[in-house]
C-alpha cells in the first residue's frame, strides 16, 4: 500500500544491510514510522509546498537518511491544518473504521464515515509518508479521533516500532495509545511542557502577567490562559511518557525530568543534526556589526526578550550604537490601527521597555528567516543572546556555536550541557538582567576572549553535532529497540 520510491533505494542498501546482518539479526527489513510535529522541509519541497524551519536538527537526520544507506524503511507522518490538507497531493484519502471513529470520539454521527476520520497518503515522494488532520492552533485540547486517524495509519504501513519527535502535541498521546506497544515505543525529547508551564510567568511583574489585550481576550490568548494551556499540554506529556519504554533526549536536564515522571523507562542520549547551512561558513569578527545582538526568537514571555531590552538600557550609555535583530514573527508592530488590535499584553510590555529605554530605533524584527537568510545573521552578529527562562537544547544555539558566533545564554534547563561557561559561551543567571548586561559587555570589550569563544565552539559544536555520529547513534538506538 505504501509509496515504495525511486527505485534507488535497493540499491543503496547493500552495503548497510550487510554490515548490521554481521552485528546479528535480519533487521534491515524492519519498518519504523515517523510521526513529526511538522511536514518536514525536504517533504514540502518535493511537494512545491512551503514549510517551516523549525525542527532543522529533525530535518538534518532525515536527509541524512534520504542521502545514506539506510538498514531500514522509514515512513513519515505528520499532522497537518484541516484548510491545508486539501492542497496536498494525495493517492487517496483512508478512512478509519467508523466504529473505531464512532469509539474514539464522541459526539459524532453514529456509523458515518467522515473526511475528518481518515487520514491522506501523499504521492510523488521519494519514501512512502502520510498526513493527518490535527488542531494545530489548539495543542492544548485532546482529540479521541486522533487515535482512530493515527491507528489506519499504522494499519497501512504495519511498523515494527514508532518514533514520535516530541511530546508538545496531543499526536504524541493518541499515537502512543493506538500502538500500544510499549517495549517498540520511542519518544524523542525536545521540549518539556511541564518545566514551561511553571515557568511560564518568566519574572514578569504580577501586575503585567495579570494583563490582557484586546487580541488576548478576542482569542482567549493571554499569559494566564496561555500558562494554563501549557498546564493541559504537560498532562498529556506526562500520559505519554508513562506509556513508552523507551525516551531519547539531549542534556542532563531532560534526563533528570523524565526520570521524574518515568523511572523505568530506557534512557539513550543522541545529540542534534543541524541544517545543512550551518556546517559551511564561520564568524569573523572584523566581518561583523559592531555591538549587535542577534535573538533567534522573541514570540512570548519565555524567550526572555524583556531581560534582553532591560540589559541594553543598562548597555546603552557605553554602547550607544547598539542594536538588537530579531528573527521571527513581530508581536511590537503598532504602526496601524490593525496592529494596535493584534498587539498581545506581553508585547505592549514590550514596547513599554522599548520606550523607556529609548530603544525605538534599536531593534529590528526580521520576520521568519529560510536557513540562509538566518546564517547571514548569525554572521553579521558580534554577539548571540539566549534569554531564555527555560530551554531544553535550542537549536539557535547549536547553529551560532557551529558558526562560531559568540553565545550569551542564561543558566537554565539544558543548555549547560550545551554550553561551557567561560569557554564555549558565556552563561548568566537566569533571570538576573545585571549579569546578562555584564556577559554581553565582556564579549563587547575583550575582542580576545571573543575569538577565544569562537574558536572553542566550533570545536565542540562540530562533535556535538556530527551528522555522521548522530546518524549511527539512531541506528545503534533502532537496533536495540527492534532486537
Amino acid at each position: 500500500m505504501s509509496v515504495t520510491g525511486n527505485g534507488q533505494e535497493g540499491q543503496s542498501r547493500s552495503m548497510s544491510d550487510t554490515k548490521y546482518q554481521k552485528k546479528g539479526g535480519n533487521w534491515q527489513m524492519k519498518k519504523v514510522l515517523w510521526i513529526c510535529n511538522i511536514m518536514l522541509p525536504a517533504i514540502a519541497r518535493e511537494l512545491g509546498m512551503p514549510y517551516s524551519n523549525r525542527e532543522g536538527w529533525l530535518s538534518g537526520i532525515y536527509d541524512k537518511t534520504l542521502k545514506g544507506e539506510v538498514p531500514f524503511e522509514i515512513t513519515v507522518c505528520f499532522p497537518m491544518r484541516k484548510e491545508d490538507i486539501d492542497k496536498v497531493p494525495v493517492t487517496g484519502i483512508l478512512d478509519c473504521d467508523a466504529a473505531e471513529a464512532e469509539e474514539n470520539a464522541e459526539g459524532r454521527s453514529r456509523g458515518k464515515r467522515e473526511r475528518n476520520a481518515g487520514f491522506l497518503k501523499i504521492k510523488g515522494f521519494r519514501r512512502p509518508c502520510y498526513a493527518f488532520e490535527e488542531d494545530l492552533l489548539k495543542p492544548e485540547n485532546y482529540d479521541p479521533v486522533l487515535e482512530a486517524r493515527i491507528r489506519g495509519i499504522l494499519k497501512d504501513v504495519k511498523p515494527d516500532m514508532i518514533h514520535i519527535f516530541g511530546t508538545e502535541f496531543p499526536h504524541c498521546l493518541a499515537a502512543v495509545r493506538a500502538f500500544h506497544n510499549p517495549q517498540k515505543t520511542l519518544i524523542g525529547i525536545q521540549g518539556l511542557c511541564g518545566e514551561i508551564a511553571k515557568t511560564y510567568r518568566a519574572g514578569l511583574p504580577e501586575n503585567v502577567f495579570k494583563q490582557a489585550s484586546f487580541r488576548d481576550v478576542v482569542k482567549r490568548d493571554s499569559m494566564r490562559q496561555q500558562q494554563y494551556k501549557f498546564y493541559q499540554r504537560a498532562g498529556n506529556e506526562r500520559q505519554a511518557l508513562l506509556l513508552t519504554d523507551h525516551i531519547t533526549g539531549r542534556t542532563e536536564f531532560d534526563r533528570a525530568e523524565t526520570a521524574k515522571i518515568n523511572p523505568r523507562a530506557n534512557y539513550y542520549s543522541m545529540n542534534e543534526t543541524m541544517r545543512q547551512e550551518f556546517y559551511e561558513g564561520r564568524w569573523k569578527q572584523e566581518q561583523t556589526e559592531c555591538h549587535s545582538i542577534f535573538l533567534g526568537q522573541g514570540d512570548y514571555p519565555l524567550k526572555g526578550m524583556h531581560f534582553l531590552l532591560e540589559a541594553m538600557g543598562r548597555l546603552k550609555e557605553n554602547y550607544p550604537d547598539l542594536k538588537l535583530y530579531v528573527a521571527g514573527n513581530s508581536i511590537i508592530s503598532h504602526e496601524t490601527a490593525k496592529d494596535r488590535c493584534r498587539l498581545s499584553a506581553y508585547g505592549k510590555y514590550l514596547l513599554v521597555l522599548i520606550r523607556l529605554y529609548e530603544l525605538q530605533d534599536r531593534v529590528i524584527v526580521l520576520g521568519r528567516l529560510s536557513a540562509e537568510e538566518m546564517k547571514a545573521q548569525f554572521l553579521r552578529s558580534s554577539v548571540f543572546v539566549c534569554p531564555s527562562v527555560m530551554e531544553n537544547s535550542p537549536n539557535t544555539i547549536g547553529e551560532a556555536m557551529l558558526l562560531g558566533v559568540p553565545v550569551v545564554a542564561s543558566r537554565t534547563g539544558g543548555i549547560p550541557s550545551m554550553v561551557e561557561d567561560g569557554v564555549t559561551g558565556l552563561l548568566f543567571h537566569n533571570e538576573d538582567v545585571e549579569d546578562l548586561a555584564d556577559s554581553i559587555d565582556r564579549i563587547w570589550s575583550d575582542q580576545l576572549l571573543a575569538k577565544e569563544l569562537s574558536a572553542h565552539e566550533r570545536i565542540r559544536a562540530s562533535h556535538i553535532h556530527d551528522g555522521n555520529k548522530n546518524y549511527e547513534r539512531l541506528l545503534e538506538i533502532y537496533r536495540e529497540i527492534l532486537q
